[in-house]
């Protein structure tokens, strides 16, 4: 299914699979197109990632990058927003636009220390409690893209 992406999610170096699945999952829900960056924790094949996006993987737009300049010479004049737990900054400060480009870290250690000083000004997190270290990746996906298609009005019946 080819259309042109509500939003674009970057999973910068992706270490689970099931969290990509459940990630793509999300995207196709969303009509969001998924970015892997690699080095990946596992195989674009692996049983676990298709198992965690079910039967929606074949509906997902998706593609792997080898590295961040790759990335960025896809998505020529973007501006990403950068998802770090390090952000003082909340995403519910922000009034998302159609396109809009959200990366995200990995999961054991999350963006690395060059994007998050390079990109200050576009850095955000999702607050929560002092008890909790961080949410699931996958869960930091689906609250920021859908808080972006709220924004927008978009109708929740999957319509555009």
């Amino acid at each position: 299914m080819n259309y042109e992406p509500r939003l674009h999610v970057v999973l910068h170096q992706p270490e689970i699979p099931h969290n990509t699945g459940a990630v793509g999952r999300t995207c196709v829900a969303a009509g969001a197109k998924l970015w892997l960056v690699r080095p990946l924790g596992f195989r674009v094949d692996d049983y676990y990632l298709r198992r965690a996006g079910l039967d929606y993987w074949e509906h997902l737009q998706w593609e792997v990058v080898d590295d961040w300049s790759a990335l960025v010479a896809k998505l020529p004049n973007r501006q990403p927003y950068f998802f770090s737990k390090k952000a003082e900054r909340s995403y519910t400060t922000v009034r998302f636009q159609e396109g809009d480009v959200f990366v995200f870290g990995n999961e054991s250690s999350g963006l690395p220390p060059s994007l998050i000083e390079a990109n200050r000004q576009r850095l955000l997190r999702i607050p929560i409690r002092s008890e909790a270290r961080s949410l699931n990746l996958s869960n930091s996906v689906a609250i920021t893209v859908f808080e972006a298609l709220r924004q927008r009005g978009e109708g929740w019946s999957g319509e555009r």
